[in-house]
């Protein structure tokens, strides 16, 4: 049987053709006579492309400029450039020029500095600068629109204080630098999702992030000795990277447990009375009124709620009663008690709430996580009302691909997602980057109809499935800015999945 095997060397701008069969410039058989071929042709097919898509790929070409070519082409409506994998000692003056730009990657080049007129781009939300040799981050990248800025393995040791200008930046990335502290003005980052840290010199952790909506926080491989009380705030948090820290407090036996003690312990030092802590930061969470709404009338509240107890119900009230009645008993003999004797006692009642509060707490995390699962399910299993499928139960694992919600997307506007990348009989499974690139698609579908910046989740966690009840979030931000449902025959209604 004939067989042939082509093998392209593009940069000597030759090609040879080995086999049986014959080939244009190859009579009989053996090595056919090598056919010139232009060494830009690819480059040009690039630019050809871009001109026609917006989507510039130039990616691992070994460039030291911009191809001097592309002034051949109109490239002035390109939305997306990527100029990683190359040589580039500083940003070509062409891109900034490229007032549409939305989504820049310059991921590992040489650059050692960004020019002013970075400033042109601004439509730009997503920017890559990692693996490059920058030392400082320059203040024009802190006046663009951005909402994705990855900056890792760079030089850096500081970040400007012009950082708190990106409102809308909901994913930053510095690791594997060397900076030494974050500058207040990053708790202005009132978007911000997740902030990885990662790997730098920093040995204190700013109070300011404490009030930031952070999703996913990474300070591993640092210097820091202390979590701040006040991060026991950080409500919207579901995963803490803090490894390779020489952390005291919460001390080594804490943090290895997990976020859950790690937090139980910031609450417990929060209601400790500390002279160097402010009120505002000795005060614990407020649980109080859900323990009175929960037990009315009970003046200890769910202390003894006989919770994983074998002991009767009698014998659990009555020990309320003793204990009523041991403390009329030292209000009686107050007097008589000494000084060291009533520090003994207040430190035994503050024992008691902080314990009251950590159960109740837990308690009342229960009662959220259930109510969040219900509310999570009611808007997913909308999805399958709005397209006529049927969904698995595990909703998450069925919307990692972001086939469905690209397809939802479409159904709340048509064609806001131009393509969508869905698996076939030949290959069942989506590869990763496919599944991410239907996922950005979807969010980026999303904030053009309309969803709040603050409503919309990040890729990760539909990819990964950390955060169902923010995707059910963008889920339902999404369809209240559906038309009106209309009804139709069943003979007319079509699988979307199908197509």
């Amino acid at each position: 049987m004939a067989a042939s095997v082509l093998l392209s060397a593009e940069n000597t701008g030759l090609t040879f053709a080995v086999g049986n069969s014959g080939t244009v410039g190859a009579p009989g058989n053996g090595v056919g006579v090598p056919v010139p071929v232009p060494w830009n042709r690819s480059l040009d097919r690039a630019l050809e492309e871009a001109s026609a898509t917006g989507c510039l790929n130039l990616s691992g070409r070994k460039l030291k400029e911009f191809p001097r070519s592309a002034a051949n082409h109109d490239l002035t409506d390109t939305t997306r450039a990527d100029l990683s994998r190359n040589r580039l000692p500083e940003l070509p003056l062409e891109v900034c020029m490229f007032v549409s730009l939305e989504h820049l990657q310059l991921y590992q080049n040489c650059l050692r500095s960004l020019p002013e007129s970075l400033l042109n781009l601004q439509a730009l939300t997503y920017l890559n600068i990692s693996r490059n040799q920058l030392s400082t981050l320059p203040s024009p990248v802190c006046s663009l629109p951005l909402k994705v800025l990855i900056a890792c393995n760079n030089k850096l040791v500081s970040l400007p204080e012009e950082l708190g200008q990106l409102r809308q930046l909901t994913e930053l990335d510095v690791s594997c630098n060397e900076i030494q502290t974050l500058p207040p003005q990053v708790g202005r980052l009132d978007s911000l999702r997740d902030l990885n840290i990662r790997r730098n010199h920093l040995a204190r952790l700013p109070p300011e992030l404490a009030a930031l909506p952070l999703v996913r926080l990474d300070f591993s491989c640092n210097k820091v000795t202390s979590i701040p009380v006040c991060y026991r705030n950080l409500r919207h948090l579901q995963s803490i990277v803090l490894d390779n820290n020489p952390l005291q407090n919460p001390p080594a036996q804490i943090c290895i447990k997990g976020m859950i003690h790690i937090f139980k312990y910031l609450n417990n030092e929060a209601s400790k009375t500390t002279p160097e802590l402010p009120d505002y930061d000795r005060r614990p969470l407020a649980f109080g009124s859900c323990v009175e709404e929960l037990y009315p009338g009970r003046p200890y509240g769910a202390l003894d709620s006989g919770f994983n107890s074998v002991d009767s119900g009698d014998k659990r009230w009555s020990g309320n009663e003793v204990r009523l009645e041991a403390e009329l008993e030292q209000i009686d003999f107050i007097d008589s008690c000494t000084g060291e004797e009533e520090e003994e006692e207040e430190e035994g009642r503050r024992g008691e709430v902080a314990e009251t509060i950590s159960l109740s707490s837990q308690f009342m995390a229960y009662i959220e996580r259930r109510v969040t699962r219900e509310v999570c399910c009611m808007y997913l299993r909308n999805i399958e009302s709005r397209l006529k499928v049927s969904l698995p139960s595990d909703l998450g694992a069925a919307l990692t691909d972001g086939v469905v919600l690209c397809h939802l997307a479409n159904h709340v506007r048509p064609r806001s997602v131009p393509s969508i990348h869905v698996p076939s009989p030949a290959v069942p499974k989506l590869t990763m980057a496919k599944c991410r690139r239907n996922v950005e698609n979807f969010l980026e579908a999303c904030r053009r109809i309309g969803v709040p910046q603050t409503q919309l989740c990040l890729p990760l966690h539909i990819l990964e499935e950390r955060g169902l009840p923010l995707v059910a979030g963008t889920v339902r931000a999404l369809l209240e800015l559906a038309p009106p449902k209309y009804t139709t025959s069943p003979a007319t209604t079509t699988n979307p999945l199908a197509m």
